[in-house]
């Protein structure tokens, strides 16, 4: 969810870089490494100290996590680097990272699962925002495969696309030639690398991918995105007002309707005639020691 997705800055001459820069640029561009000393003393200056640069790249190693384990993984950097320092609050930690990073065009992002509103981060380049960004980890063929599963999900009602449906597209792909065994193979590698979720024998994109590809979505596909009437943003999943058509998240759901005990549209005032979900709840979670508690079925919430 959250705010319409900026537009990007794109690299002279058109080119388009890969996924993320190489780990070396990446710590070359960091600066030099701050002495134990004065860690303490940096760490609201837009300085990198170890502990900084341990969380980064084992966020890279992720891709994406939930704020939880965010937390814990900040937690160990401190225990690691600097043991005796006090945890700074997340928020400011990674704005830190984030101050550093900004000439690299690459940004921490925070972001929700569509399905129950779980805070989420994922390391996002702001430099290139097309498919090809995946370059480095699939072929060319394995690429269009999930252009396809995508242009599929976005046209979608629903936000799923079943896997009969991708799989009949297989004869379509560019580069060298697939069996649809392999195009299973494919994307259960999608889904391994948190690109998509799979929902009994359909597929829909994961949190990484909505994070990293919302501004791709929106000017490929402008005539069939859909977008939050709460918070504006990307909307591959939700609930849709039967009488004047607008869409909301479930996780906007949940919390527009939180306090109402017969909810009503918020564009046209009409009965809601779904079934309003849960708000998610950190510390509900952290008391029952599950890790999706009470959590309904995801595709009986959507319509």
């Amino acid at each position: 969810m959250g705010a319409p997705y900026p537009r990007s800055p794109r690299l002279e001459g058109g080119a388009e870089p890969s996924f993320l820069p190489s780990s070396s640029s990446v710590w070359t561009a960091l600066g030099r490494c701050v002495p134990p000393s004065m860690q303490g003393s940096t760490r609201r200056m837009g300085v990198m100290t170890d502990v900084h640069r341990r969380f980064l790249q084992l966020l890279m190693t992720h891709g994406v996590l939930e704020e939880r384990d965010v937390k814990r993984l900040q937690k160990h950097c401190y225990k690691v680097h600097d043991c005796n320092a006090t945890v700074e609050k997340l928020e400011d930690f990674i704005n830190n990272i984030n101050s550093v990073l900004e000439s690299l065009y690459i940004e921490i992002k925070k972001g929700v699962t569509e399905d129950d509103g779980r805070p989420i981060y994922a390391l996002v380049n702001l430099a290139t925002t097309s498919v090809s960004k995946m370059a480095s980890d699939f072929a060319e063929n394995e690429l269009d495969l999930f252009r396809k599963a995508l242009e599929l999900i976005i046209d979608s009602d629903t936000g799923f696309a079943s896997s009969t449906n991708i799989l009949n597209l297989v004869d379509q792909l560019k580069g060298k030639k697939m069996r649809k065994k392999e195009a299973e193979h494919v994307l259960q590698k999608f889904v391994q690398n948190k690109w998509l979720i799979e929902k009994e024998g359909e597929f829909t994109l994961h949190g990484r991918a909505i994070l990293e590809m919302e501004q791709y979505i929106r000017e490929t596909y402008p005539d069939a995105v859909k977008v939050c009437n709460i918070c504006r943003g990307l909307l591959i999943q939700g609930q849709s007002c039967e009488t004047c058509g607008i869409r909301m998240h479930l996780p906007c759901v949940a919390k527009y309707f939180q306090s109402s005990t017969e909810p009503h549209c918020p564009h046209c005032n009409d009965y809601w005639p779904h079934e309003v979900p849960e708000v998610f709840d950190p510390e509900k979670e952290r008391e029952t020691g599950m890790s999706r508690p009470n959590k309904r079925s995801l595709r009986s919430r959507q319509h």
